[in-house]
């Protein structure tokens, strides 16, 4: 399957028994799905979910390989600030924010492009914030196995802003750290560098 880049260029066939649970869902909350803003409902969430959880069927890694070059480049590559959405796996709420990767190449490197793809398919599953982090942060390693590799993820947890504890400015901060980047000096340039970014 591909890694479609929006909503609109989604165009998979929506699955009948998920749009089937779906109308179950609305009409056991006591809405009646036959009702004209809700009759469409069933099958645009049914498409929903199927496009936010589209990453199952998507090997990270092959994104990855797909895209490596030879370089002799040995200074850290920082992508800050990318986008993310997923689904927390206990409330099936969203939570969403960014990511920032760094890696240092040791005789590769890839399109960059292709860093927040990996984050794209790892964040279209019911996910942890904590196992995004490592599954991101592990992907790049195993592929690119660079000198080091780092991932910060600050997000806002919807599960926490709607629901339970309904603190609407909380935020969660992940990282992770591989090869150079365990040496506080590493470590340190890298969270300089995108500082700014997680105030």
């Amino acid at each position: 399957m591909a890694l479609y880049r929006n909503f609109e260029e989604f165009n998979i066939e929506v699955t009948d028994e998920i749009k089937s649970q779906f109308s179950s869902i609305i009409t056991n909350l006591g809405e009646d799905v036959a009702r004209e803003g809700i009759v469409k409902t069933p099958e645009r969430a049914a498409k929903a979910m199927q496009f936010l959880t589209s990453g199952y069927d998507i090997d990270a890694a092959e994104i990855l390989k797909g895209a490596m070059f030879k370089e002799d480049y040995n200074d850290m590559v920082v992508v800050k600030n990318i986008e993310l959405y997923s689904l927390c796996e206990h409330h099936m709420l969203p939570f969403f924010g960014k990511a920032h990767i760094a890696y240092i190449p040791n005789g590769h490197i890839v399109g960059l492009s292709k860093l927040p793809r990996v984050v794209d398919v790892f964040a279209r599953r019911l996910q942890v914030q904590e196992r995004l982090t490592h599954d991101i942060l592990e992907c790049i390693n195993d592929t690119l196995k660079p000198k080091g590799v780092a991932v910060v993820i600050e997000a806002s947890h919807m599960c926490m802003m709607m629901r339970g504890v309904q603190k609407q400015n909380s935020t969660t901060t992940t990282s992770g750290f591989r090869g150079q980047f365990e040496a506080q000096e590493t470590r340190n340039e890298f969270l300089k560098l995108i500082s700014s970014d997680l105030a």
